[in-house]
């Protein structure tokens, strides 16, 4: 075989090992209950399947479920499943020759050889176990086979002794291996990768570049914004400088930061700050080279225990000299069904003692979201101590965004016009106003822009006919921009749909009844629209209200009147959109303490930028668990972290009846804390009641006559004065009033058409006194 040939397998296997472990990221990101019902759902599939195609069905059912019992311990666990499928074809051939090459006990002896030679192969490290038992499986059914027609008693004997032998010049290969790499050779694997191993960097060379610590800095200046960032990195460039001093005058200086962890959004530029950070130290001459190697988990895990050490490893001694990056770091650890990572924590283990170990020749730098990389640190005691310093990278701000537009259209040649800017400075701060800055992107946003609005120039220019200019074929204008803009943005539901502050407010309106309550909304909203004009104008504002309590009894239009609270704040750019999300206990609280917080927070993340509505919030503690509801509180904390993390984000909206919240809220001092803005729904009056109705009908197109609402008010005037409105749901006993009384119109007529009768169009659309009454006594059970 050729080298080329070799080398272009290596690459496929390597790139196929990539994708599993990519798809294996993905696979352990889902939460469990996805996966089972994944399981589930393709069990079912396949057994439907086996049904149309008139199949065994038993036999379908077991072949889908061993199947998809591999397939997880495929994903789970890969190298064991390969030495499933050697011992499973090893059993398979042994039982078949039961009866021709060797009696059923002799047969079932070499059968059970296989688990003490898989327990083996997998005891052995640093060589592949199913590679181990397949050479040891193979000769030993080879020479039995051949044995067995002298004996089948020395045949059986002779094949556990040559798996034994097998075993053994397996586990010597193994002890070879391993001294390999921590031996001398260890050494000049690490010259080779950083001289020229496959993988290495390109641009790296025997004579690296001249760079001053001034140059380096004027780099770091010269990015738009990320002021904070700025000045941290200056400050270690400081301590770096007056460590040298000190050193010099003969002082003591201990040994500067060599490790870091950037936080922060998507695309805020930690990856060309750790390029500038490599510089810095190249150029105080604390690193050998500045070039960055940049790495994901794919990258340092292996397919299994002992490759994952070999190829982190490997991929340390290919930055040796240099700065590691590794983005998305959290994606190291990835737990599931309450089981560890191993894989992932081979490679932080083996991480963290090449930090220690290389201090001096390399920086590691680990990035990724906030909240994901604080959870990551904490997982294991190492990290928080060996990357001790944390830079923080801000959102671009919508004049950075601005700058980096024009930064960009600069670097491809193009120009905007003056009109254009302004628009896109308008987007910009929209967007910052929905706080969907860090969902879009930040300046991945602005590239993604700066490209799509550059085609629509294009395709517009062309489509214009003649022959354009060449101002016409470099300058971007307000509709290209806008349309870009548009076409982006719109995987974002709702974005469009904003209604206006007075749509909003008029839809309130329109609801029957409710006149405190909507008193109060209006109150919330003027209170939300001066501070947002406090706020443009540079003046002090107190925090808002982010987070509600809706006290009353049911049918009163609490999830409406939230729907409506969210599209006020969507109208004031206070949310990024108008929808809410509505739950209740089931869907935040999980099957085991863990998975409540797991549960809850995806809840949260699904509401983020718009309205979180928990209806029968109270049921979330439930007092008639003894020794308390664990996983009630577990939810609550979580709730209320988000509330307060996210409370630029999110609207949370508690709801349930006033004694079961006002029991609810005295449970934990932060619920009355962060949900201080309590909005009451009182009963609906009979008179309310009727307007419900007749606003019901005339959606559906329907009207009552006259007699029929002299019924209604007699029917809601008794229900109110008895008491029983609350219990019959307020304005869910008027609908249901309406609609029992529009399917009994529409059975009155449908008999007199099957009689022969002749209906007109307004008594397809009339109900009457006859239909009310019949509806009240079927409600009624009568």
């Amino acid at each position: 075989m050729r080298e080329s040939d070799r080398a272009a397998q290596a690459a496929g296997r390597a790139a196929a090992r990539d994708l599993f472990e990519r798809v294996r990221l993905r696979y352990f990101r889902l939460p469990p209950a996805v996966r089972r019902v994944m399981y589930v759902s393709a069990l079912i599939g396949a057994v439907g399947l086996g049904a149309a195609l008139s199949w065994d069905l038993p036999q379908t059912f077991v072949v889908a479920l061993v199947a998809l019992a591999f397939v997880a311990l495929t994903l789970r666990f890969p190298r064991a499943a390969a030495t499933t499928l050697v011992v499973g074809a090893w059993v398979v051939l042994t039982i078949g020759m039961s009866g021709l090459l060797f009696p059923a006990g002799s047969a079932l002896l070499l059968a059970l050889l296989a688990l003490p030679v898989a327990a083996a192969a997998h005891l052995i490290r640093w060589v592949t176990p199913w590679l181990t038992a397949l050479l040891a499986l193979l000769p030993a059914g080879l020479l039995a086979a051949a044995l067995s027609l002298v004996s089948e008693t020395i045949a059986v004997w002779v094949a556990y002794g040559v798996a034994a032998a097998a075993l053994l010049y397996r586990f010597l290969l193994a002890r070879r291996a391993r001294a390999e790499l921590t031996g001398q050779e260890q050494e000049q694997l690490r010259i080779r990768v950083r001289e020229g191993m496959p993988g290495a960097p390109a641009d790296r060379s025997p004579q690296p570049p001249s760079i001053s610590v001034e140059e380096a800095l004027s780099e770091l200046e010269s990015m738009i914004g990320l002021a904070p960032v700025k000045e941290q990195v200056r400050s270690i460039a400081a301590s770096i400088e007056a460590s040298r001093l000190r050193a010099e005058a003969g002082y003591t200086a201990g040994p500067p930061t060599r490790h870091f962890v950037f936080v922060g959004p998507p695309g805020t530029g930690k990856t060309s700050v750790a390029r500038t950070v490599a510089k810095i130290f190249y150029a105080f001459g604390l690193l050998e080279t500045p070039d960055v190697v940049e790495a994901q988990r794919a990258d340092l895990v292996g397919e299994f225990l002992g490759a994952t050490a070999i190829k982190t490893n490997e991929l340390v001694d290919r930055a040796l000299g240099g700065v590691l990056f590794i983005d998305e770091a959290y994606g190291l650890v990835i737990s599931s069904d309450g089981q560890p990572d191993r894989f992932g924590a081979e490679a932080v283990q083996t991480l963290l003692k090449r930090a220690e170990d290389d201090r001096e020749r390399l920086i590691i730098i680990l990035a990724g979201y906030e909240q994901e990389m604080t959870s990551f640190l904490s997982s294991n005691p190492g990290l928080a101590s060996r990357f001790a310093t944390r830079v923080r990278f801000p959102s671009y701000s919508p004049g950075e965004l601005a700058e980096i537009t024009v930064l960009l259209q600069r670097q491809r040649g193009d120009t905007m016009s003056g009109e254009a800017r302004t628009a896109l400075l308008g987007l910009f701060e929209d967007v910052q106003r929905r706080g969907l800055v860090d969902e879009l992107g930040n300046a991945r946003f602005v590239r993604s822009l700066v490209e799509a609005a550059a085609q629509a120039r294009d395709v517009r220019v062309v489509g214009a006919g003649g022959t354009p200019t060449t101002e016409d074929l470099v300058t971007t204008t307000t509709p290209d921009v806008t349309k870009a803009f548009n076409e982006l943005t719109a995987r974002f539901r709702g974005y469009e749909a904003t209604p206006t502050l007075e749509e909003a407010l008029a839809d309130l309106d329109r609801m029957a009844g409710l006149a405190p309550v909507k008193r109060q909304v209006h109150a919330i909203a003027a209170q939300l629209q001066v501070a947002r004009m406090r706020q443009e104008r540079g003046l002090p504002t107190p925090p808002q209200m982010r987070h509600f309590v809706f006290v009353g009894p049911p049918g009163t239009g609490k999830t409406t009147v939230a729907r409506v609270l969210g599209r006020v704040f969507a109208a004031l750019g206070l949310l990024a959109r108008p929808d809410v999300v509505e739950a209740q206990r089931a869907d935040l609280v999980g099957q085991h303490l863990g998975a409540t917080a797991i549960k809850t927070n995806e809840l949260v993340d699904r509401a983020l930028g718009g309205v979180l509505f928990v209806d029968e919030a109270y049921s979330l503690t439930n007092p008639g668990y003894s020794g308390g509801d664990a996983f009630g509180a577990e939810a609550v904390q979580t709730l209320l972290k988000r509330a307060e993390d996210d409370r630029d984000r999110l609207v949370i909206v508690l709801a349930g009846y006033q004694s079961e919240m006002d029991a609810f809220l005295s449970t934990n001092p932060g619920l009355a804390s962060r949900f201080n803005q309590r909005v009451a729904f009182p009963s609906y009056s009979p008179a309310e009641l009727s307007e419900i109705a007749v606003l019901l009908a005339d959606k559906s197109g329907d009207r009552f006559d006259d007699d029929a609402l002299r019924d209604l008010d007699e029917v809601f005037a008794w229900v109110c004065d008895e008491r029983l409105i609350d219990g019959l749901g307020n304005g869910r006993f008027a609908r249901s009033l309406f609609e029992r009384a529009a399917m009994r119109r529409d059975v009155r007529l449908a008999a007199l058409a099957g009689k022969g009768g002749a209906t007109t169009s307004a008594e397809l659309t009339t109900i009457t006194s006859d239909d009310v009454r019949t509806a009240i006594d079927e409600l009624s059970g009568r």
